[in-house]
């Protein structure tokens, strides 16, 4: 068993298929994605990748399956879930996910496409080792009863990328209980019969269950959703999709790439947004609007009303379009809300089981905010013409 040392969980011991599985092309090249793409403009130190992730969400999906009493076999194929549920990533993670799935359809999470392919090495690891990658890659998109440990509310991978990222960014907020909360992780049998389980927290740990609740609404706060890594996020985006537009890359080539490939691409072919993300010489935001001054039609508003209303805007005060950049975040939510915790013998929804989920849902709610960005000499005229075309109920708060 080879042993490799990690920042967060300390010594990582990989089984066989693990030390295989790190040696594919695949897996090697999240060691060029970073686990928070333009996280790291805000927090210099936040240069962990996907790769070291992966590492961390397969040691805690072992230590939680040890304590599942499934069979060797069904372990094996969660242990090879974990190591791989990232290999789907495009460069620059999240934030080029959107561009990706609009162009095929399938998120980050749908890795059939790599994992059944005969001529990839992964499959052929998976396949040689008795594994089947159909099966894998099931897991991998949260299905069947152990799939939500691999991606659900109470998964392994939240919980890794939760502490590991409080970690490399030096916040205090991603503080989780890792190791009580995969002990404390059961299969439930509901009708007895085998044929279906789901996975809940063990009696007594509402608290745990809500512990990792916060961690996540403050990591969303200070780290996720900062305004600076929101602004580089929309015009990487912006840029992708110009590069995409100008050149004969196709979407399949493009999700292979890493960050840098892709970074010095948009350097090369997309200058006015490539150059502006390599010397951090962002947009400003112009408008910062909470969800009470945004109308309800506008907070729900799709690509195509975000695309509209910067042409409008654009137009409006006379700039080049790709110069105004909306940015409509999805209506706040906290899917961990849904977790499953033994209260009195009886499997309950966290969100009906404690108090605190209220005031976290309060909380994400008041943290909600419209932003509308551009280069810093258009502001003034941007904000103007954005609240009139987004029809905003108060002036936002432009800030730089």
């Amino acid at each position: 068993m080879k042993a490799i040392k990690d920042s967060v969980h300390g010594h990582v011991r990989l089984g066989d298929v693990a030390a295989e599985l790190v040696d594919t092309p695949a897996f090697q090249r999240l060691r060029h994605i970073k686990q928070l793409s333009t996280v790291r403009l805000v927090y210099p130190s936040a240069n962990h990748t996907r790769f070291e992730h992966s590492l961390g969400v397969y040691h805690l999906a072992r230590s939680a399956i040890d304590g599942l009493g499934v069979d060797d076999d069904t372990a094996a194929h969660v242990r090879a879930a974990a190591m791989l549920h990232d290999v789907g990533h495009g460069p620059y993670g999240h934030q080029t996910e959107g561009i990706i799935r609009r162009a095929t359809g399938r998120d980050h999470d749908d890795v059939r496409w790599l994992l059944t392919d005969a001529d990839r090495e992964v499959c052929q690891v998976l396949e040689r080792n008795g594994l089947d990658p159909e099966r894998v890659a099931a897991l991998i998109d949260g299905e069947g009863a152990l799939g939500p440990l691999v991606s659900g509310e109470l998964d392994v991978d939240r919980m890794d990328y939760l502490v590991r990222d409080a970690h490399h960014t030096g916040v205090p907020y991603g503080t989780v209980d890792t190791g009580r909360l995969v002990t404390e992780l059961r299969l439930l049998d509901g009708d007895g019969s085998g044929a279906s389980a789901d996975l809940v927290l063990d009696e007594g740990n509402v608290a745990t269950a809500e512990s990792l609740l916060v961690a996540r609404s403050l990591m969303n706060a200070v780290v996720y959703r900062h305004h600076v890594s929101r602004v580089a996020g929309a015009m990487l985006e912006r840029a992708c999709e110009r590069y995409l537009d100008r050149t004969e890359t196709d979407v399949e080539a493009f999700r292979r790439m890493a960050d840098h490939d892709l970074l010095v691409e948009l350097r090369d072919r997309v200058p006015a947004l490539g150059e502006r993300i390599e010397r951090r010489d962002l947009y400003k935001r112009a408008v910062w609007a909470e969800i009470d001054e945004v109308p309800a039609g506008t907070v729900d508003a799709g690509r195509a009303e975000e695309r509209a209303a910067e042409r409008e805007i654009a137009d409006a005060v006379g700039i080049d379009r790709d110069a105004v950049l909306v940015d409509i975040p999805s209506r706040p939510a906290l899917k961990e809300s849904g977790s499953a915790v033994v209260v009195d013998g009886v499997p309950q929804r966290l969100e009906d089981a404690s108090e605190l989920v209220t005031g976290l849902r309060a909380a994400e709610r008041r943290r909600w905010t419209l932003g509308v960005y551009c280069p810093a000499e258009r502001v003034d005229a941007v904000a103007a013409a954005s609240r009139e075309v987004l029809g905003l109920r108060a002036a936002g708060r432009p800030s730089v």
